[in-house]
């Protein structure tokens, strides 16, 4: 079993994972809304996987695209996977609260990105900046926002696994960042108010859930790790939990890590992709 974990790895072997998960209508209206020679941001850009769908799908076309994201890693990889594409993409190392002081008042974008992120953030408090970086009229994407269910098949015990991710879920609304609450295991469906709260239009939104399992010849592309890495990323979070027993998790993260390996787990997780807009 592994015991040394690379989240870049990570991100990449999540891209056919999102692929499946993003939502069609989402990503239709979306496509359908991106004016000509758009100015699109992405924050939190990990290695570029979101550059490389809007490539493959035709949308860089006249289109400048700035990414950004705070991991030095993430952008150093994205700019080895993008450097087929053209001279319209941006990539930067910067924090976000950096960037957005910096930009303020200066420059707006017409189309806002984020993806698999808002979920990490006090999203109340994030988004009055995010939609100062946005043109008036213009649009944002945010994708992948969890939104409360985190399933796994076969049961291994109805109680126990309840237990964890209840849990699990709790660790996400607990989360401190900078002395301040940063995470929402429910952020799906508090975005619909959220959104409108901040002066957002929801003008599209749909269901973007993972589901991983294994076809006949196993867990496709490198899906196998990434099923490994959540099952690490859950045992990082509850490790010596008071509300666990030490002996008792550390069998059910065994068996759920042999289950990867005979390609049996089945993973779920439920979330929600939203395209608004802020007014003129």
């Amino acid at each position: 079993m592994k015991t040394d974990y690379s989240f870049v790895r990570y991100l990449s072997a999540k891209k056919t994972v999102d692929d499946r998960a993003l939502n069609q209508h989402v990503w239709r209206a979306m496509a359908e809304a991106l004016p000509e020679r758009a100015r699109i941001l992405e924050i939190g850009a990990g290695i570029g996987t979101m550059v490389e769908r809007f490539a493959k799908n035709g949308l860089l076309d006249g289109a400048v695209y700035t990414a950004v994201d705070n991991q030095p890693d993430n952008i150093i990889t994205a700019r080895q996977r993008l450097q087929h594409l053209n001279k319209n993409v941006h990539l930067e190392t910067i924090d976000l609260f950096d960037f957005i002081r910096r930009e303020q008042g200066k420059q707006t974008w017409d189309l806002l990105i984020a993806h698999a992120f808002l979920d990490l953030m006090d999203i109340p408090a994030t988004l009055p900046p995010l939609f100062s970086l946005i043109e008036p009229g213009g649009h944002f994407y945010f994708t992948i926002n969890f939104d409360g269910a985190t399933i796994f098949q076969p049961t291994i015990d109805p109680i126990l696994d309840d237990q964890i991710e209840q849990l699990y879920h709790r660790t996400m609304d607990e989360r401190i960042t900078d002395g301040k609450l940063s995470g929402d295991s429910r952020s799906g469906r508090h975005l619909f108010h959220q959104l409108r709260q901040a002066g957002g239009e929801i003008l599209a939104a749909g269901s973007s859930d993972w589901v991983v399992f294994a076809e006949t010849d196993g867990y496709p592309a490198d899906e196998a790790y990434f099923l490994q890495f959540i099952i690490h990323t859950m045992q990082q979070a509850l490790n010596g939990h008071p509300g666990l027993g030490t002996a008792q998790f550390a069998d059910w993260i065994r068996q759920r890590q042999q289950q990867i390996e005979r390609g049996d787990l089945v993973y779920i997780a439920h979330q929600i992709d939203f395209l608004g807009r802020v007014p003129k």
